[in-house]
């Protein structure tokens, strides 16, 4: 059977939290929690797992920090530490599931999962058919 995470290889524990809204940008856009680590320059998923490891107080002072240095959403400059609060809340419990503390462990160590792997050898499978069949089409005349 094949693995439910193939085509996403991101924990999905950390879905809700990512996903949830900090607020709206100058442009009146939503703005998540993983757009706003990916605009900071951060990899959302690794922080994600950074958070996740911390307590929850350090979780939520950890990201009041962060979304103190966004400034692409206005609100948050007064603002940053209840969304901090609110937003920490989402975060999963990692001293409750062995398996969030694996996939938070796995990405936070930045280990590539064996999707890309089978995604390169199945494009390597791919270019050679293509040009198997190319060389073998030109001589039939």
């Amino acid at each position: 059977m094949a693995d439910p995470n193939f085509l996403n290889p991101h924990p999905p524990e950390f879905d809700r939290f990512l996903y949830a809204p900090v607020g709206e940008d100058r442009n009146g856009y939503v703005v998540t929690v993983l757009s706003t680590f990916a605009r900071l320059g951060l990899d959302p998923w690794q922080e994600a797992a950074q958070l996740v490891t911390l307590e929850r107080e350090a979780a939520r002072v950890r990201l009041g920090t962060l979304l103190a240095r966004f400034r692409d959403v206005p609100a948050l400059a007064s603002d940053h530490g209840r969304v901090a609060r609110d937003l920490s809340q989402l975060l999963p419990e990692a001293r409750t599931s062995s398996s969030l503390k694996r996939a938070a462990s796995t990405v936070a160590d930045g280990r590539p999962g064996t999707s890309g792997v089978i995604w390169a050898v199945l494009a390597i499978i791919f270019v050679l058919f293509q040009m198997f069949m190319a060389g073998g089409l030109g001589s039939v005349e």
